[in-house]
């Protein structure tokens, strides 16, 4: 990797931690919570590709849920949270290198919505092992939720860091 991949991977992790532990719902029966970290591992992937959302994914949640005291889910989202992204950035640049306009965008969406589905069933999974299934079932509504609320937070600041990205492209000596 270079110097600038690798310091650019360094603060979309750090982006990661901090929406992550922005703001925490708790979950007493799974001593887990419902937060906003997804809108920016979707974000992330879509924009930057699977290696850079699986990273930021993984490394930066699991980070934030060590910082946050949630040791228990630590290792757990790091393996969620890095398919997650990878997922995510895999389908999305599959699209990407089809389609332009809305067409992108919809597989945008599906790769979101494949992330998210992946998420739901992985907490579940885990939760299943940790606690059982019936407390596992529920972290299910809460982590619907932030699927749901990261899908649409991510479709439209990704369709804007994009524009962003490509624009001080073109402006920089790298044209």
């Amino acid at each position: 990797m270079k110097i600038r991949m690798i310091t650019q991977t360094g603060v979309l992790i750090a982006l990661t931690v901090v929406a992550t532990m922005f703001i925490r719902i708790p979950n007493p029966a799974t001593q887990g919570y419902i937060n906003l970290g997804d809108s920016m591992i979707f974000m992330i992937a879509v924009v930057f590709g699977w290696r850079v959302g699986g990273l930021s994914g993984g490394v930066g949640s699991a980070l934030a849920d060590t910082i946050s005291g949630y040791f228990l889910w630590s290792p757990w989202t790091l393996i969620i949270k890095g398919v997650e992204g990878c997922l995510v950035g895999s389908l999305a640049w599959w699209g990407h290198r089809r389609f332009s306009g809305w067409q992108d965008q919809v597989v945008s969406g599906s790769a979101i919505l494949v992330g998210g589905i992946w998420m739901v069933l992985g907490y579940y999974m885990a939760g299943t092992v940790l606690f059982g299934s019936i407390v596992a079932l529920t972290e299910i509504p809460g982590n619907l939720v932030q699927a749901g609320v990261g899908l649409m937070a991510a479709l439209p600041l990704s369709i804007l860091l994009r524009r962003a990205l490509k624009r001080s492209y073109y402006e920089s000596d790298a044209y």
